[in-house]
């Protein structure tokens, strides 16, 4: 796949959707490669984490510097597989997989009390505080069986998908930690969606 738009053939739109387990439609791909050729400025192949913060809905969020670890160095393939968790098809465990790496920064397959500490904080801001952020935690892991101790994995995540949701959602977010990182990505994931025509012959 080249640097234009024009050089993405109908033999590398079906791959890519293939790639992604045919979450995008046809002309989803289209637009997003042709975004992803606007972001890759140097056309390298790839896009770098000062290019992804040229899109003002990544680069104002609260999350955007764990974003942008997930997002350093992708080319256009990995790109829309990343994409792919904000896509109406995607499934809860597609979602709860971008969730928990979103919590597991250090990318050891663990996400400790600390860990999900630093998310709540870059959400909340100075909206509450410090003693508030680990009260309402050390509350929500009660609630899911855990403690301030334990390490949750990516199975726990998706074991307790419904309990490490928290319950008493006035306390902090309408929609609950989830939905505030899925809101939160998916406002900046429409913004790299642009028109299309029909045609989808190879260039």
């Amino acid at each position: 796949m080249g640097n234009s738009s024009s050089m993405l053939t109908q033999y590398d739109i079906e791959e890519v959707q293939e790639y992604c387990q045919n979450l995008f439609s046809q002309q989803e791909i289209v637009s997003l490669y042709q975004r992803f050729c606007q972001l890759d400025r140097n056309a390298k192949g790839f896009i770098s984490a000062d290019e992804f913060l040229s899109v003002p809905e990544f680069a104002m969020n609260p999350l955007s510097q764990r974003l942008l670890k997930m997002v350093d160095g992708l080319n256009f393939k990995d790109f829309v597989a990343f994409l792919s968790a904000f896509s109406a098809k995607a499934s809860v465990q597609q979602k709860v997989k971008l969730i928990f790496k979103v919590y597991d920064s250090d990318g050891n397959g663990k996400v400790s009390f600390s860990d999900m500490l630093e998310v709540l904080r870059d959400l909340s801001g100075s909206f509450i505080s410090d003693v508030q952020r680990e009260q309402v935690l050390t509350q929500l892991l009660k609630e899911a069986g855990y403690s301030k101790d334990s390490y949750l994995t990516l199975d726990d995540f998706n074991k307790d998908y419904i309990a490490l949701t928290p319950v008493a959602n006035t306390c902090l977010f309408r929609h609950g930690y989830e939905g505030v990182i899925l809101q939160i990505y998916g406002k900046a994931y429409k913004k790299l969606f642009i028109p299309v025509s029909n045609n989808l012959d190879s260039g």
